[in-house]
């Protein structure tokens, strides 16, 4: 029986994906290819951004999600199901890219965060027409712009927000991933979702002024066809 990527990781699992997911850990125990395959599948892209919310940094987000495979892999035995699949990979990628980023900044501490700097919904980018290279160019300026301000929010925030808004976890998955109470992850989401629109608009500004572009193919259609309707040119 086949299950998918969505199956494994999300955080309310029912009896059957529970044995199923059991399962899969018995054969990858073995160092069955198929199943260490599905697994790393259902689970890379929740690592990465995870590791890259602490670290900021795309090559060393693959270097944690890479290391992270090769313990848990090594490690299975300690698996106990006590919690989901994903959940476990998470904490330890979560657990390698902290160590990291105290390597580089001692003071980093996801657990804990002073009071006083104190219904997540995915941001989705939709897919151009094709022949539109303008508004592919526009939004991709537009999401590298939410990637800079993702980047600038605090650890703590930054973090919330990747697991809840861009990973789609529940609170509770969330607070149990960050050893957090799930109050303290509705405040820090509340506080990251503000710091981010602060953000965005502070950068997304200069290029208001860019905004409805009438250039390029679009242009020279609409040239085109008066010139035709006039009679001139081909």
């Amino acid at each position: 029986m086949q299950w998918t990527a969505a199956d494994l990781s999300a955080g309310a699992k029912t009896s059957e994906i529970r044995t199923l997911e059991a399962k899969l850990v018995e054969r990858a125990r073995g160092r069955d290819e198929a199943a260490l395959r599905q697994i790393m599948q259902a689970n890379n892209r929740r690592l990465y951004r995870l590791a890259r919310g602490i670290l900021r940094s795309d090559s060393e987000a693959e270097d944690v999600v890479q290391e992270t495979y090769v313990r848990a892999f090594t490690h299975l035995d300690g698996f106990r199901g006590e919690s989901g699949l994903s959940t476990w990979l998470s904490r330890i990628a979560i657990n390698e890219a902290l160590g990291r980023a105290r390597s580089a900044k001692p003071h980093v501490e996801l657990g804990s965060v002073p009071e006083a700097i104190l219904e997540a919904q995915i941001i989705k980018f939709p897919v151009s027409p094709a022949g539109d290279p303008e508004r592919t160019m526009a939004q991709r300026e537009i999401q590298r712009v939410v990637e800079r301000a993702i980047d600038e929010l605090p650890d703590v925030f930054r973090m919330v927000f990747v697991a809840r808004v861009m990973e789609g976890m529940n609170i509770e998955e969330t607070a149990e991933l960050l050893g957090v109470k799930p109050e303290t992850v509705k405040t820090r989401l509340h506080r990251a979702r503000t710091m981010l629109r602060e953000n965005v608009e502070k950068e997304i500004g200069p290029l208001v002024m860019d905004a409805f572009p009438f250039a390029g193919w679009r242009c020279e259609r609409l040239t085109v066809s008066v010139l035709k309707r006039l009679g001139i040119g081909g």
